[in-house]
């Protein structure tokens, strides 16, 4: 028999228990959604070089996130890589990575480092200036919201590289003539997908635009200034458009292949600001459409793969071969440029009676003469012929220019003493942004390979991230033996994107 006060312990240990349960679940909410709010600061600083002729200004910018249990800082420099090519030192990425561990015990593997690939020429105090953006990224942290969306923008860039008819590649750089449009079979592919990353204040206000686009930043401005180039414009027009101090941010993704639209255009001079408001505006539709939310997921994943590098000796003979096969093509000519291009004007001019007017041609034939049928004859053939030559010198620059990437390459590879090279793969989720990084200058089909393959709806890629490794193309594209600069820069042999893409696979799915 219980006893009345029996039954009022019972009772009293039965509430006290559920008390104790209720508050451990409230304890353990509580810390889910305060380690789900997350906090962002920006910082930036100029780091145009004081020495080149100023066009307008190069920044380093910082965005630091940070929520209850981790920081990570996403910095974009306008440069066009984090070392090894351009302005910045070798020891840049390593010194603001040590600093920032020193300040602010922010975990080196946390710290992404992306360039734009403008060929701009920064200052050359750029890690202090980069140090100081976190800086005052990190003074100025407060709670944000996040969402994420897409724009789309198909009109400023073209794929570089062309299909031939003989079944090989060929890409368009100023360093080269384009082959001839008869040869032209097919161009390849390009991404219009813009990825955006919206973080906005409690107020309403945003604080920062994270974009995410595929193209080469090098269409240059008049008068050949020092240029932060078309992503520059872009993000300035977003920046305007948003005011209140919200920062854009520019991630280059996957435009190792991709270049600004009509390139090679000589009609006019080369401007970017067109191409960058155009891109701006495009990120500014997208931006329009996207709702943040409070209580986001944040995760970064740092890990390092070893890629095999390439044996580029056999292609250096190969394309050696072709180069001494073109020299030997070359024939024995009467013309001169001098004599061939008014001969071009005349006989494109009037088909039928170029070297004078028609009476005298018709003259001569009733006089049973044909001399300036021959003379058409003797000049048509040598034009045929000096513009096989003219077609051989330019196959033979392109030829010269590449085969001097792959004996800089193939020495590269020599002196580091390894069959392979360790670099740097990030995974980053914000909310439901997923971002991957690699250190290359990826080809647009990469991108598109991992954006079909994640389990996640939105997901961007980007290059030139925490170092520099050069060129990565396809497997497919590294068959084309030297014809274009994205297969013969590069260091790594073809199977470096089968470990690449399953090492993001894994990464995804840990995202």
């Amino acid at each position: 028999m219980i006893t009345g006060f029996k039954l009022v312990k019972i009772i009293s240990l039965h509430s006290l228990t559920r008390l104790l349960l209720i508050v451990i679940a409230w304890m353990v909410l509580n810390t889910e959604a305060n380690a789900g709010q997350l906090k962002a600061g920006v910082g930036r600083e100029d780091i145009t070089s004081e020495v080149a002729l100023k066009n307008d200004t190069l920044y380093v910018k910082a965005l630091v996130l940070q929520d209850a249990a981790a920081t990570a800082v996403i910095i974009t420099v306008d440069a066009v890589a984090i070392e090894e090519i351009g302005s910045i030192k070798k020891t840049y990425l390593s010194t603001v990575r040590e600093q920032l561990k020193k300040e602010f015990n922010i975990l080196p593997l946390n710290v992404m480092v992306n360039a734009s690939h403008c060929h701009g020429i920064v200052c050359e105090d750029v890690e202090e200036r980069t140090v100081k953006a976190v800086r005052e990224a990190m003074k100025n942290l407060v709670e944000v919201d996040v969402g994420n969306g897409v724009g789309f923008e198909n009109k400023i860039m073209e794929n570089r590289r062309v299909k031939l008819k003989n079944g090989k590649d060929a890409d368009m750089r100023r360093a080269y003539s384009l082959p001839p449009d008869s040869e032209v079979e097919s161009v390849g592919p390009v991404d219009p997908q813009i990825g955006i990353l919206r973080l906005d204040q409690k107020n309403g206000k945003t604080l920062a635009v994270l974009y995410n686009f595929a193209c080469h930043p090098i269409q240059g401005v008049p008068g050949g200034g020092n240029t932060a180039d078309l992503t520059g414009y872009s993000s300035k027009v977003i920046e305007d458009c948003l005011g209140d101090g919200a920062m854009a941010f520019f991630i280059q993704g996957c435009g190792g292949d991709i270049n600004p639209v009509l390139y090679k255009d000589v009609a006019y001079p080369p401007d970017a600001e067109p191409l960058g408001n155009m891109l701006g505006i495009s990120t500014m539709r997208g931006l329009k459409q996207i709702k943040c939310k409070t209580d986001v997921a944040f995760k970064v994943i740092n890990e390092t793969i070893s890629l095999p590098r390439a044996e580029l000796s056999g292609r250096i003979e190969s394309l050696q071969a072709e180069q001494q096969k073109l020299l030997q093509s070359l024939g024995a000519n009467n013309l001169n440029f001098k004599t061939f291009l008014p001969l071009m004007v005349k006989y494109n001019n009037s088909e039928e009676f170029p070297s004078y007017f028609s009476q005298h041609y018709l003259h001569e034939k009733m006089l049973g003469r044909n001399d300036l049928e021959k003379l058409d004859a003797e000049n048509r053939k040598n034009m045929k012929k000096y513009l096989a030559n003219i077609h051989v010198m330019e196959e033979l620059t392109r030829v010269q220019t590449n085969l001097a990437l792959l004996k800089k390459n193939q020495a590269k590879n020599i002196a580091s003493g390894k069959r392979t090279i360790d670099v740097e793969v990030m995974g980053l989720r914000i909310g439901d942004f997923v971002m991957v990084t690699f250190p290359g200058e990826l080809t647009v089909q990469i991108g598109l390979n991992i954006k079909k393959m994640s389990p996640h709806k939105s997901t961007f890629v980007a290059g030139y991230t925490n170092g520099y490794i050069y060129y990565a193309p396809t497997a497919e594209q590294l068959k084309n033996v030297g014809n274009a600069q994205e297969d013969s820069d590069c260091i790594l042999a073809p199977e470096w994107q089968q470990i690449f893409e399953d090492k993001v696979a894994a990464i995804l799915k840990k995202l």
